[in-house]
């Protein structure tokens, strides 16, 4: 069977790992999951106990989940090294370094920017503090990646790897905040720009706002999430 990846709207991190499987381009299946309902369905909880995006469904029938144990998977599999490098090459640790630090520090910096967001019932003075020690965060973040850019267009090379999937689904959170203008941050904004102008990325971002778009063949088509729970979940 198709491996299958389940990924989040609106503004899920996962749009990053769809981009990753249209420049891998080996048959896969999506499935798209609304974060703020189907997600939070305990039906869900069969696929993923924490309740996020993404998830993701081998090969093999088995259940994946967390964003860098997908990525090793696909990894592993790029034996052309379209998104990955020779996994003993110096490249290739760098490219998981820069992956590890997106993942943890980067991404984690807006947690508490989502929490003031989601928090139900509201509190207006614990959200004040939530949103002002993010916006710190998240600004630190985005000083300290600057300083890791290289030279290279990309991340770690001169065309689009994992590493910028996983990047370019979360660095847009900065303007989802409205923390800082991304000029502030000058090689990232030019990373940033590449990598948006990317047909995976716009192919990625469209089908996460619900369009149809053809894309490069990889992907054969999208499955429903109660059909992945009724084949899957009791695994």
């Amino acid at each position: 069977m198709e491996p299958i990846l389940i990924y989040g709207f609106p503004a899920g991190s996962s749009m990053g790992l769809v981009a990753a499987l249209e420049w891998l381009g080996k048959p896969c299946r999506l499935c798209r999951v609304d974060m703020f309902g189907e997600m939070r369905e305990p039906a869900y909880k069969q696929l993923n106990r924490r309740v996020e995006t993404p998830a993701f469904i081998t090969d093999r029938g088995e259940k994946l989940t967390e964003t860098l144990a997908i990525a090793a998977w696909l990894e592993t599999r790029d034996l052309e090294r379209r998104i990955s490098f020779d996994p003993l090459s110096g490249k290739a640790d760098r490219a998981h370094q820069l992956m590890a630090f997106i993942n943890t520090g980067f991404t984690a910096a807006f947690s508490p920017l989502w929490a003031a967001m989601e928090m139900q019932p509201a509190n207006p003075s614990m959200q004040s503090a939530l949103t002002e020690w993010g916006r710190e965060a998240v600004i630190e973040r985005h000083d300290r990646l600057e300083e890791m850019i290289g030279d290279t267009p990309f991340l770690v090379g001169n065309h689009p790897m994992l590493a910028d999937g996983i990047l370019i689904g979360v660095a847009r959170w900065l303007d989802f905040h409205r923390v800082a203008d991304i000029s502030r941050w000058p090689k990232l904004a030019a990373l940033r720009s590449r990598i948006e102008a990317d047909p995976a990325v716009i192919y990625a971002h469209a089908l996460e706002n619900g369009e149809r778009s053809p894309g490069n063949g990889a992907c054969l088509g999208h499955v429903t999430l109660s059909e992945i729970i009724a084949r899957f979940g009791s695994r």
